[in-house]
């Protein structure tokens, strides 16, 4: 026991230092008494997830000492690409890393940078392992009873912390979603671990079914979310022709505040298909398709659904990233038509190009019966932009620039079939396209446009409407675009249940 008392005070002395000196926070690290006790407890449980591995207490405490500096050092390349720090929600998304490493600035695992490290900790860990002696209880029933019992302990209490009566009093530790407040407060682990409790207790009150007015709807309505898209120019690139065709030819157009900068799609893409803002999702905003997995009684395709319109889902990727399938089911998308169906697709780089896609949307309009409400989220100028992705051009800047070229003749392309086929049909359609998150370039540090994308509204088929500036938020876009399934407006009401 003494063994084991002065390895974990050691390593929670060496956490804390960790922390106070280099830690990942704005401000400086809290040491108030219930905050540095929440800090320290916080340690004590990562190295008491360690101790159950090995029942070595030095071994323990230096696992769980790295483990903390992993975590710092984490967190703060991320806040340097992402602007935030390192979030519990995080961890959900480690298995699409080995799925879609192409995705990610990450090496994959046989590269050097990555394996060497691995087996060198491997080896160290083992001779530490075989040099250290076990604290184990003497007896078989003892020792059995330990192995089982620290870990059964462990995993009891992470179960009770998202039930009452434990959910109670993490609640009053973290009473309100405060990221940057509470990293400062009480340290990373611990703002992982009581972030991950809220959101499995779900906190947050779920709105009723917004009621649509009576009258018809558009027969055709089409939402693209375009992947990392802003206006060029804002980056110091040319002009793009179809951010002119927004300012002169879109009912509505301007910026688009969004929850994120350079990631997290999910939350965009949450806050334009429910109308919900963040704030109203609690702990559950950092990641609404974990929190919520499209159970969302305010889904445009729900509601579309709800008014007899035929609801599809076009993407050009693999079902599983981000669970979409399963996400997009229950939002209410009755068809889904994803990566497979690209197979053959001409890419630009790693992904589907634009054009193509927006051809594909075309046929699917023009092939499908009306009333439709049909989702797309694009994939071409999706990151990481490095060397080797474009023949020729190895620049981050350069890359994103040329695919997002491609974006706007899709955009053009789109504009154009789909005014042709309402004058066709004698049908009302709208087109709205939104970027999702500002790029993560080198020349687009987080908070860049006050973390604003672009967007517009385009309206065919009916009359002619003077465009108009309107620079709203994402989940205000939602909102808006319940006007199209009815003939007015629906705001989401107060009500929650």
């Amino acid at each position: 026991m003494t063994t084991f008392l002065t390895a974990a005070s050691l390593a929670l002395a060496l956490c804390l230092a960790l922390e106070v000196f280099v830690g990942d926070s704005l401000t400086r690290a809290s040491l108030a008494p219930r905050d540095l006790a929440l800090r320290l407890l916080g340690y004590s449980l990562i190295l008491l997830f360690w101790f159950c591995f090995s029942w070595r207490p030095w071994l323990a405490a230096l696992t769980c000492v790295v483990s903390v500096a992993a975590l710092i050092y984490v967190s703060r390349a991320k806040r340097s690409v992402i602007g935030e720090p390192l979030l519990f929600s995080d961890f959900v998304l480690l298995p699409q890393v080995p799925r879609h490493p192409q995705l990610y600035y990450i090496p994959p695992l046989w590269d050097p940078r990555i394996a060497v490290p691995v087996i060198l900790t491997l080896i160290a860990t083992v001779i530490w392992y075989r040099t250290e002696p076990s604290v184990l209880p003497g007896g078989p029933l003892l020792r059995v009873a330990a192995l089982l019992g620290l870990p059964l302990a462990l995993w009891i209490l992470f179960r009770a912390a998202s039930r009452p009566p434990l959910a109670g009093l993490v609640a009053q530790w973290f009473p309100e979603p405060d990221l940057e407040a509470d990293v400062a407060r009480v340290g990373l682990p611990a703002s992982l671990l009581g972030y991950t409790a809220r959101a499995l207790a779900g906190s947050a009150p779920v709105p009723d079914v917004p009621v649509l007015p009576a009258g018809p709807g558009d027969d055709v309505v089409v939402v693209i979310q375009l992947e990392s898209f802003i206006d060029p120019e804002r980056l110091g690139g040319p002009a793009l022709p179809a951010m002119e065709l927004f300012r002169t030819g879109a009912a509505q157009y301007g910026r688009l505040r969004v929850p994120a900068h350079g990631a997290y799609t999910m939350r965009s893409e949450h806050a334009v298909l429910t109308g919900r803002p963040s704030e109203s999702l609690g702990f559950g905003r950092y990641d609404p398709y974990t929190s919520r997995s499209g159970d969302e009684p305010t889904s445009l395709a729900r509601l579309a659904r709800s008014r007899g319109y035929g609801t599809l889902f076009l993407h050009p990727f693999h079902r599983d990233f981000f669970r979409r399938a399963k996400v997009m089911q229950a939002f209410g998308f009755g068809d889904l038509v994803m990566g497979e169906t690209f197979a053959a697709a001409p890419r630009i780089g790693p992904y589907v190009g634009d054009v193509a896609l927006g051809e594909r949307l075309l046929d699917e309009v023009r092939g499908r019966r009306t009333p439709l409400f049909l989702f797309c989220v694009t994939m071409e100028n999706h990151g990481p932009w490095k060397p080797g992705r474009l023949p020729g051009i190895d620049a981050p800047e350069a890359q994103y620039l040329h695919h997002v070229v491609n974006t706007g003749r899709m955009v053009e392309n789109l504009v154009a079939g789909l005014d042709a086929l309402a004058r066709e049909r004698g049908q009302t359609v709208t087109l709205c396209v939104f970027g999702d998150h500002a790029p993560s370039l080198p020349t687009c540090k987080p908070g860049f446009g006050g973390q604003a994308t672009d967007y517009a509204l385009f309206r065919f088929g009916g009359p002619p409407v003077p465009p108009k500036r309107r620079d709203i938020a994402a989940d205000a876009l939602g909102r808006e675009l319940r006007s199209t399934l009815a003939g007015a407006l629906a705001d989401m009401p107060a009500r929650t249940r």
